[in-house]
């Protein structure tokens, strides 16, 4: 009995594309979802970062920058060359500006609504058809502690984290009938690339760790038993839900 129940949790041989996995809590879960058994397919700007994450583990990876135009289509037909296409898919590739409404530029605001939340769904709107063909599939968002609360110099990286809540119940009212979930993560603070200058400031890291009902930030192992329950059979009956992965960050 106890096999059966770890068994729903397998996903050995699942092919799991993850943006944004040169880096990061991408690189983080590309790695988590690699030591379960997934074939990782990385996606992102940096090819020496996304050949550093692949190592040894069996996949592919794609060096292309997910905001130009066209690149969703061009992932596809790049991912379909290799005779396989995603099971799961984990929308990890994002940015945050840090800049005040008063000073943030249009381009600057464009970037960010197009990376945090417009590729999410040009890229898993691509391979859905992959998805509904097998009954099978798993969308994983990246929400945010900004998802729900504004943080200073975040309007475009909380707007668009905001909307990744909506786009993920909309996913999953629009796909799930076909097997496909769509769920997100809201990480609280965890030590990245993102959050370094928040985390060179001990003084700042301290208080954002007493803001948790745990009293500590995050690190990436956190993550990885919520990412293999949303990336498994043990959540087939979880759509369009949030889990908040942040200490109790937004309890308090």
């Amino acid at each position: 009995m106890a096999r059966a129940n770890m068994d729903l949790f397998d996903i050995s041989g699942k092919v799991a594309l993850i943006t944004g996995g040169g880096s990061g809590l991408g690189q983080f879960m590309a790695n988590a979802l690699a030591q379960a058994g997934a074939i990782v397919y990385l996606v992102g700007r940096r090819e020496d970062r996304l050949r550093e994450t692949l190592g040894d583990n069996e996949g592919q990876i794609f060096a292309l920058d997910l905001v130009k135009q066209g690149a969703a289509d061009h992932l596809y037909k790049m991912v379909v060359a290799t005779s396989h296409q995603p099971d799961i898919i984990v929308n990890a590739a994002g940015v945050n500006p840090r800049l005040h409404a008063d000073k943030i530029s249009e381009s600057d605001w464009h970037y960010s609504i197009d990376l945090n939340l417009n590729v999410p769904f040009l890229v898993s709107q691509k391979f859905v058809p992959h998805m509904k063909k097998s009954g099978w599939g798993r969308i994983i968002n990246i929400a945010s502690l900004q998802s729900t609360r504004a943080f200073e110099n975040g309007i475009s990286y909380g707007a668009a984290k905001g909307g990744i809540l909506q786009l993920t119940r909309a996913m999953a009212e629009a796909w799930s009938m076909f097997g496909i979930t769509a769920n997100s993560i809201a990480p609280g603070f965890f030590p990245t690339e993102l959050t370094a200058p928040l985390f060179a400031d001990q003084a700042e890291a301290k208080r954002l760790a007493a803001c948790t009902a745990i009293g500590r930030n995050g690190v990436p192992e956190d993550i990885r038993g919520p990412l293999l329950f949303l990336a498994s059979d043990a959540s087939a009956y979880v759509t369009g839900q949030s889990i908040a992965v942040d200490g109790g960050f937004t309890a308090k």
